[in-house]
């Protein structure tokens, strides 16, 4: 670490919109705990042709996450919507290329949360946020989801996971995330920001 002010990357991948959106709730939620900050970014998208090359800055939305940037956060809030229960391409190939940051043990007993977004109700939210878990238990990350002490994980009826927070987008991936999903995506960013400052302490 260095002596800068210490952040919580909140580190995304997005189709539609939903799962940034989340990741700006979350980002807020980080934002809440004062002496850390968050730190926004994305994945670029995967193409199936070989030879096409991608712009190293996108143009728009957040910046895309550089090695070093995960190798020195305190703490890593992972987001990605469902592919058939498990996380977007984009997203499993950056981790996959993190075995320096593996081997260096540099994540290694910092706290880290999982969000996503799916487009039918029942369209694998648990399992996606679960195996996206695996690969951060494999770099030694201390994993936290929502606590019930959240009292909105009791009486949602949209999105909202003890595994993490989720969003229901429905059919048409328009929908915006409702109060209680925003809820719930604000107190996971602020969780791992408080457990960040004191695992790093």
């Amino acid at each position: 670490m260095t002596t800068e002010q210490p952040y919580v990357l909140v580190l995304y991948y997005s189709r539609h919109g939903a799962t940034k959106e989340m990741a700006m709730q979350i980002a807020r939620g980080v934002e809440k705990e004062a002496g850390i900050r968050s730190l926004i970014r994305t994945v670029p998208t995967i193409s199936t042709t070989c030879e096409a090359i991608e712009s190293d800055i996108p143009a728009e939305g957040a910046l895309y996450c550089t090695q070093e940037e995960l190798k020195n956060c305190a703490g890593l809030i992972l987001g990605s919507p469902t592919r058939f229960g498990n996380m977007a391409a984009p997203l499993k190939y950056f981790l996959d290329g993190t075995s320096d940051i593996w081997l260096s043990g540099a994540l290694s007993n910092k706290p880290a949360g999982v969000f996503t977004s799916t487009g039918s109700l029942h369209g694998g939210q648990e399992s996606t946020l679960l195996t996206m878990m695996l690969p951060l238990l494999h770099h030694g990350m201390v994993i936290s989801g929502i606590p019930y002490s959240a009292s909105e994980l009791s009486t949602t009826s949209e999105g909202g996971t003890p595994y993490g927070a989720s969003h229901w987008a429905n059919e048409n991936l328009k929908s915006s995330l409702s109060d209680t999903e925003q809820v719930l995506c604000q107190k996971q960013g602020q969780r791992i920001a408080a457990l960040a400052l004191k695992l790093n302490s």
